[in-house]
């Protein structure tokens, strides 16, 4: 019989936690981008016509690395065999810390990302929420 891994559950636990604020982060951002891209090309008409933009528009591109981090974390935290390692969800929370941290891209996530965090009080109040959970 195996013994539980410890070290795996409590980061499971962590991961979880995290992947919640994420999730409220995720949403934040696209409300926001949503917003913004209403105000220049006039309003999305209906949920299928905005989820059509979230998947080819290049005004939403952009939140492509989020959502594939999110998806990366449901996969492991839905893995039943075989069950993901500390290790790996560790590496999921530092990626996590890296998209969300600022970097030296030109043109990537970071610029869009820093830009809606200063424009948004709503995405700030978030972001500095998952910075303290991050450094925790």
């Amino acid at each position: 019989m195996e013994l539980p891994d410890r070290g795996a559950d409590q980061a499971r636990q962590r991961l979880t936690e995290l992947r919640q604020t994420l999730l409220t982060l995720h949403k934040a951002l696209l409300d926001s981008e949503r917003t913004a891209y209403e105000i220049v090309h006039g309003p999305i008409t209906s949920p299928g016509a905005f989820l059509q933009l979230l998947i080819h528009d290049p005004w939403f591109a952009w939140l492509q690395p989020i959502t594939t981090l999110i998806v990366q974390v449901d996969e492991t935290l839905a893995a039943k065999k075989p069950p993901a390692s500390a290790r790996d969800m560790e590496q999921l929370i530092t990626d996590m810390r890296a998209l969300l941290s600022p970097s030296r891209e030109i043109d990537g996530f970071w610029k869009r990302y820093s830009s809606v965090v200063e424009r948004d009080p709503a995405v700030t109040i978030l972001h500095e929420q998952i910075e303290r959970e991050l450094a925790g």
